[in-house]
């Protein structure tokens, strides 16, 4: 095991996508990761991954929600809530083919950078402007790898097109009520996003007076704050 300092804190994006239609309460997309997975083998997960240099090299107006780009820039380099959410609607489609995106005229003639060519190829531009940050956590000290991932929560009413997920790199990908998902083998912040993700559902604040928490693991300890 490299020692703590020698392991890179990588920024990320989850996505939380959820859905609200057929009854029975709400339901997010999770799938299974590799039982050969570097990190959080055979553990149940939502889509996301890593901040990718296309991300930030992706040009074009990018759409935030007020709240949460605020929320975003808190302990975080310029421009990097801009590219946090570009990675989270690319990680999305990576793992699910499944697109927050919106038609855009000029989207597959655009020169852009390598991973997003397959998305604008569509005739779609990434869509943001849905995405509301509701956790973020940091992975504790002493993993081979480590990212500081932000949680978005998004609706499954805002994708391009309603289809049957699918995926090489998660395993099962299914739509699941809340109750189910947290009987699955999960990795612990896992856990506690979906708990706070059933409060957030049943009690719904507006997005200016929610306070996102924030969990923060490192050398000195973890600690909880509120954004």
């Amino acid at each position: 095991m490299p020692p703590e300092d020698a392991v890179p804190i990588r920024d990320a994006a989850t996505v939380v996508l959820v859905r609200r239609d057929g009854g029975g309460g709400p339901r997010v997309l999770m799938g299974q990761r590799g039982a050969g997975a570097a990190f959080m083998a055979s553990k149940f997960v939502f889509p996301g991954g890593a901040v990718d240099p296309d991300d930030l090299a992706l040009v074009g107006p990018v759409r935030l929600d007020p709240a949460t780009e605020r929320r975003l820039a808190v302990d975080a380099a310029p421009g990097l809530a801009r590219a946090l959410a570009l990675a989270a609607v690319r990680e999305l489609w990576e793992e699910t083919g499944l697109m927050l995106g919106r038609p855009d005229a000029t989207a597959a003639a655009r020169a852009v950078p390598a991973s997003w060519r397959g998305f604008f190829a569509t005739g779609l531009a990434p869509e943001t402007a849905g995405l509301r940050l509701v956790f973020r956590a940091v992975t504790p000290p002493g993993r081979p790898r480590r990212f500081d991932a932000r949680f978005f929560l998004a609706e499954a009413s805002g994708l391009a097109e309603d289809r049957v997920p699918t995926g090489e790199e998660l395993a099962h990908l299914a739509w699941v009520d809340l109750a189910a998902a947290r009987a699955l083998e999960l990795p612990f912040v896992t856990e506690v996003v979906l708990a706070e993700l059933a409060e957030l559902l049943a009690a719904p604040a507006p997005d200016s007076e929610r306070r996102v928490p924030y969990f923060r693991q490192g050398a000195e300890g973890s600690r909880f704050e509120l954004l």
